[in-house]
């Protein structure tokens, strides 16, 4: 049976890229692959009780204080040394770090890692990527606007990268009216639009924006913020200040948002730069009613006008003017928009079809590597 590695730093704190590796972990377990996650800190909490539901191994190497906690360096190495993985897949920079460095003192037979943002980091993160250029096999991003920012920035060459998008499970992101009415029912809603937002409490995702933008509205409406960070004590006294104290609830971390996106009668998003932003994602397949910023990775999945209503990244006033308009929209309309969004998602990222591009991929790669053989060597 052959045996995949999936690295993330954590699990702990669930973002888009940990749903998706999560989702991979699951779906290559049905596809008769043995399967471990190996987180680089924390416990995995539910996440991790979930895969290993699923027929997942799950393994944290408890780095304490990031990479440069020695212990789990050498847990890692310990690891590599015992399972022999034909694949190691990396996501994110620090996953992506510890497993290059790592084939310096142990070899692997296949490692990929996987960008999933359009964010390219601070010169410290620049610098590990250049040096670390020649460590790995394949290198991925979840969309042409992620590959792009890296491949601007010197940090992968043209040739290298391949683009594989995040997938989605839709028969379990869909639609459900029965949720829709008992979520409402328990936040004491009559005709308030529910907006909800989701993703973690950091710059990247431009909340003043948000919120501000919620102050700027005439319509009957509330938002509800899915999602931790760093900024929460921040962006709730800010709310406080705008006077939205009682029209934005903020829900902390959210292990799965599932019901709180089949409530929603709209989904907003206001992040200055995305990768391919798994929430809009999972809001079409939900036949949700999307407003979000007119950045790329999230053009890869809307179309203005058609499949989602678009505002200029950082303007407050033209966040606010869209979701005014969609709320002003019949409702007919707004479910005409949301069906399109969701039917155009289902063609173009369901996990099977992903998974097979993936599983293409580790095949071509293993072929190329029959042997876990010592970096430098190839």
């Amino acid at each position: 049976m052959r045996h995949i590695a999936l690295l993330i730093p954590t699990l702990d704190q669930i973002g888009g890229a940990e749903r998706q590796v999560m989702l991979l972990a699951k779906e290559f377990v049905r596809r008769n692959w043995r399967v471990t996650v190996i987180a680089l800190s924390g416990t995995g909490g539910d996440a991790a009780d979930e895969v290993i539901a699923a027929g997942v191994s799950f393994h944290s190497l408890e780095m304490r204080k990031g990479l440069a906690d020695p212990r789990g360096w050498l847990r890692f190495r310990r690891w590599l040394r015992h399972e022999l993985p034909d694949v190691v897949h990396a996501h994110l920079p620090h996953a992506a770090w510890l497993a290059r460095w790592s084939r310096l003192a142990t070899p692997m037979r296949v490692l990929i890692d996987s960008i999933h943002s359009s964010g390219t980091g601070r010169i410290g993160r620049k610098l590990g990527y250049r040096v670390s250029a020649g460590m790995t096999d394949e290198i991925t991003a979840v969309s042409p606007a992620a590959a792009d920012a890296w491949l601007s920035a010197g940090l992968v060459a043209r040739q290298t990268i391949k683009i594989i998008p995040n997938g989605i499970d839709f028969e379990v992101w869909k639609p459900d009216p029965d949720i829709r009415r008992k979520v409402r029912d328990e936040l004491r809603l009559t005709d308030e639009f529910l907006w909800l937002a989701a993703g973690r409490l950091e710059t990247v995702k431009d909340y003043p924006t948000l919120l501000r933008a919620m102050a700027a509205i005439p319509y009957r409406s509330c938002l509800v913020v899915a999602g931790a960070g760093t900024l929460a004590d921040e962006l709730a006294q800010y709310a406080i200040e705008l006077d939205l104290g009682k029209r934005v609830r903020f829900l902390g971390f959210v292990p799965n948002v599932l019901r709180w996106m089949q409530a929603a009668d709209g989904f907003v998003l206001s992040s200055r730069w995305e990768g391919l932003p798994m929430a809009v994602m999972e809001a079409c397949a939900c036949a949700r009613p999307i407003v979000a910023t007119a950045v790329p990775g999230t053009l890869a999945i809307l179309v203005d006008d058609d499949t989602g209503l678009l505002a200029e990244a950082g303007s407050v006033s033209s966040l606010a003017k869209r979701m005014t308009e969609l709320m002003a929209m019949p409702m007919e309309a707004r479910a005409a928009m949301a069906d399109r969004a969701r039917r155009s998602v289902v063609e173009r990222f369901s996990i099977e079809s992903v998974s097979n591009r993936w599983e293409s991929l580790y095949q071509s790669v293993l072929e190329r590597n029959p042997e876990p053989l010592a970096l430098g060597s190839r």
